[in-house]
C-alpha cells in the first residue's frame, strides 16, 4: 500500500543534536504514514520496518506489540502492511530485489520455496492492507487470503471490481481462485460521498 512523502533536500549547518532531532521526525513521520492502511486499533502496535535497497536487510523504525507490521510507502506507491507470518516471504522477496533479480525470478523463488515447504502457507483468512495515493488506483484495499478457495466455497465472483471501486462502489472479488495464492480483494473506498478522489 503507499501514499506519501514528498522529500525536500535543504542543506543547512546542524548540531549533532537537531540533526538527531530531524532525523527523529522524519522516522516518525514514515511510522505514522506506514501504519495509515489498519484499522485504529491495530495502529499503535504495529512494528514498522523498510528494507535497504542495497542489500535487502530489514530495518525496523519502531519494535510493534502485535500481530501486524507495515511499511512506509514504497517505490510502487503503495503502503502495506500484512500479518506478521508473512515476514520470511517478504524479506526473501527484499533480498532478491536487491540482487537485481526480474520480478519473474521472484516469482519463481517464492513459488519454489512455497512448495518445498520453505514458507508456509497464510493462514486461511489472513488479512493484508494497502494503501494508494494515486487517483488511479484504489485508494484502500483489504485483501484476505484464502488458499485454495473457489468461487462456490466462499461465495464471492471473480470479476474485477477495480473500476467500480474507483467510483466508491466496489465490492470484493477472488483472485487466483483454486490455487495457493486464492485471495479475496476487498475495496474500502469511501468514494465521491466520503470525499475520497
Amino acid at each position: 500500500m503507499k501514499a506519501f512523502i514528498g522529500v525536500a533536500a535543504v542543506v543547512v549547518a546542524l548540531s549533532p543534536l537537531a540533526a538527531s532531532t530531524a532525523s527523529a521526525q522524519s522516522n516518525e513521520e514514515k511510522i505514522a504514514q506506514a501504519v495509515l492502511p489498519l484499522p485504529e486499533d491495530l495502529r499503535a502496535g504495529a512494528t514498522v520496518f523498510t528494507y535497504d535497497p542495497g542489500t535487502g536487510e530489514r530495518k525496523v523504525l519502531r519494535p510493534g506489540t502485535n500481530f501486524v507490521e507495515c511499511q512506509p510507502k514504497g517505490d510502487d506507491g503503495f503502503t502495506w502492511c500484512y500479518n506478521k507470518s508473512q515476514a520470511p516471504r517478504r524479506d526473501l522477496q527484499a533480498k532478491l530485489k536487491a540482487q537485481k533479480k526480474s520480478d519473474r525470478e521472484i516469482q519463481d523463488a517464492i513459488a519454489a520455496a512455497t512448495k518445498d515447504g520453505t514458507f508456509k502457507p497464510p493462514t486461511w483468512g489472513t488479512m493484508s492492507y494497502r494503501l494508494s495515493s494515486d487517483e488511479g488506483r484504489i485508494k484502500l484495499l483489504w485483501v484476505m487470503s484464502v488458499p485454495n478457495a473457489t468461487p462456490d466455497q466462499v461465495g464471492v465472483s471473480t470479476v474485477s471490481q477495480r473500476d467500480a471501486a474507483l467510483k466508491g462502489q466496489g465490492k470484493p472479488w477472488l483472485m487466483l481462485p483454486g490455487t495457493p495464492g486464492a485471495h479475496i480483494m476487498i475495496p474500502i473506498n469511501p468514494g465521491p460521498a466520503g470525499g475520497t478522489k
